[in-house]
């Protein structure tokens, strides 16, 4: 048995997630980890450079793109580790990394899912990986801008838990599916990661279904890694701006429908719409505007 299953899923980013795996090669841990890679049918021939590049590596090949849910599972279902990592192609651990976040999670055994501090390429912290659920009220304070304004109030910026130092531990609702900490027990008690999700939300259902089954998760800030995110500004495909709202709808209906009054329900779904309409839109004035250039 290992102590660490590292599981990657790679799309088409061949250099990027072979970034990724020397990053973990580099790593100074007593620990024994396996790395298992997941390829949805890259075009880019992913599956024979990393194949030759990384002997260690066990890669799994898709004949088609299962997505990110599917994918992962795939990679868990041959995983040998007492602990299972989530983590993105496009991320870069330190040395210390493993050896860390392993050594915490040993020392805490009520914790099923724990993350680290997560930075992007600029060095800005990445919000994603320390938030709250998104309820009707966090996820209002923060689509209308307020929780830029009261960035601290425990209340108005629950989405993305501001009120918490990036530097600071301390318990949290949702991790990000880019580096993600899950005790094997804790998955073999609430699940695999829900397949109905294609690349967006997997993540947060997760750490709700953990919560739920009575496994704190944490953000541990001991360690630190770099998420190659694309930047905001570069357009995003109509797939993806589709997939990314279709969670948000998979999500509230499978665990905050039944808890909220009619109104508040047609008013998120009000919401969802109206904000991927918007964010179609947008793509397509960005579109015509490349066009023009």
């Amino acid at each position: 048995m290992k102590d660490i299953s590292i599981i990657l899923v790679n799309y088409n980013t061949k250099l990027i997630t072979a970034d990724a795996i020397h990053s973990i090669r580099k790593s100074a841990t007593s620990y024994s980890y396996e790395i298992i890679l997941v390829d949805n049918a890259s075009s880019d021939g992913s599956v024979p450079y990393l194949d030759q590049t990384f002997d260690e590596v066990k890669i799994i090949p898709n004949d088609r793109n299962l997505g990110f849910a599917k994918a992962n599972n795939q990679g868990i279902r041959e995983a040998e580790g007492r602990y299972i990592l989530l983590l993105n192609s496009d991320t870069l651990i330190r040395e210390d990394t493993l050896d860390v976040m392993t050594a915490y999670m040993d020392q805490r055994p009520d914790i099923g899912a724990s993350g680290c501090r997560v930075v992007l390429s600029d060095g800005q912290l990445d919000k994603a990986c320390k938030r709250g659920f998104p309820t009707p009220s966090a996820s209002f304070f923060y689509m209308t801008g307020l929780s830029k304004i009261f960035p601290n109030s425990r209340k108005i910026n629950h989405y993305h838990m501001g009120y918490i130092d990036e530097f600071e531990e301390a318990p949290v609702d949702c991790l990000v599916g880019a580096f993600m900490m899950v005790r094997k027990e804790t998955i073999d008690q609430v699940g695999l990661l829900d397949e109905t999700f294609f690349m967006y939300g997997e993540d947060i259902d997760w750490c709700y279904r953990i919560k739920e089954a009575g496994w704190k998760i944490t953000y541990n800030p001991q360690t630190t890694i770099i998420h190659l995110k694309g930047a905001s500004d570069k357009q995003k495909s109509n797939k993806v701006l589709y997939e990314f709202h279709r969670a948000m709808v998979i999500f509230y209906k499978k665990h905050m429908l039944n808890k909220y009054s009619k109104p508040v329900n047609i008013a998120v779904y009000a919401s969802i719409l109206a904000k991927f309409i918007l964010a179609y839109l947008s793509n397509l004035r960005k579109r015509k505007k490349g066009e023009a250039a």
